[in-house]
């Protein structure tokens, strides 16, 4: 059961390595979401001086931005993982956004993206972000719903060209 009054944003941090290693291993061939959830875990104080080089701006790979990965737990329980982009790049303005954010599966249903989500828009406010981009894919209707329950407007949709899947991406902007 999630206590709502027990939940906590949190830097990553090795306090979390088993709760993280059991939420990789419960996503198990689904997509990670956001991308930092795909950094090699192995290593686990490696992984989080990467995180931690990411939020600093420190040794980005070409085309990627600083970003700050914040995870919310409850008690010992990693729950959901938020990635919050510094500023865009043309990649991310055209498909990507400002916040990306997973919820682990057995924490799914009770509003913890709704909640994630506005943190993580604080998060961006206190960075000096305006207009908070989040995208979704246009068939992904929890997200979208979770998107404009925190104040999304629907601003255009784009196809993904190198997608065989012709996936489209709704993006939505968060206004100050």
């Amino acid at each position: 059961m999630i206590n709502p009054t027990e939940l906590k944003l949190v830097k990553p941090a090795m306090t979390w390595q088993a709760s993280y290693q059991r939420y990789i291993e419960e996503l198990g061939d689904e997509e990670r979401y956001p991308f930092p959830m795909d950094f090699d875990h192995r290593d686990f104080a490696a992984m989080l001086q990467k995180i931690a080089d990411f939020a600093a701006g420190v040794n980005l790979p070409a085309g990627y931005v600083p970003s700050t990965t914040l995870w919310l737990v409850c008690g010992a329980k990693l729950l959901a993982v938020a990635n919050i982009r510094h500023y865009l790049n043309d990649d991310l303005r055209f498909a990507g956004g400002h916040i990306g954010l997973g919820v682990r599966p057995s924490a799914r249903g009770h509003s913890l993206g709704s909640y994630l989500l506005g943190e993580a828009v604080k998060y961006a406010r206190q960075l000096g972000i305006g207009d908070v981009h989040v995208h979704c894919y246009h068939n992904n209707l929890a997200s979208a719903g979770m998107i404009k329950r925190c104040g999304g407007q629907l601003e255009s949709e784009v196809a993904l060209d190198d997608s065989a899947k012709g996936q489209i991406v709704h993006r939505y902007i968060i206004g100050e």
